[in-house]
């Protein structure tokens, strides 16, 4: 009898819920579902939103069909396009200042390191060249 109660237990510990092991880790279902969009949220690339953009300021379809057919919120596409018209506005106003892309930063952090480094070899042997010419030693 002992062991057939021991055995009981353990199998109500081994059956804990989805909802028990969740609250154990600390997260709610809403935090779950959360964490499963993100990682399953699809990302378009440059590219791709600007063809998209274009093709429903093309008109040959209603923006509701287009984003349905991609599977996108219309607010998304329209969020696209805010974006992409004000990015038009600033460039026509002449402001092409733009942030610089993670590759373009390390390569200039990597031309600068070279530069640093060759201004202190002309450095280190314009002090030799002085030392040369007042015979110091």
């Amino acid at each position: 009898m002992k062991e057939q109660s021991e055995a009981i237990e353990q199998a109500d510990s081994a059956s804990e819920t989805k909802q028990e092991r969740r609250q154990k880790r600390g997260e709610t279902a809403q935090q779950q579902i959360r964490k499963a969009k993100k990682v399953t949220r699809r990302r378009f690339s440059a590219e791709d939103k600007i063809g998209i953009i274009m093709e429903g300021m093309h008109g040959e379809e209603p923006v509701s069909v287009l984003c349905r057919r991609l599977g996108l919120q219309t607010t998304v596409y329209y969020r696209w396009l805010k974006d992409f018209m004000e990015a038009g506005k600033q460039r026509l106003r002449g402001d092409t200042l733009r942030e610089a892309g993670h590759d373009e930063v390390r390569a200039l952090k990597e031309e600068n390191g070279r530069l640093k480094q060759l201004v202190a070899d002309y450095a280190l042997e314009v002090m030799a060249l002085k030392k040369s010419l007042l015979g110091e030693r």
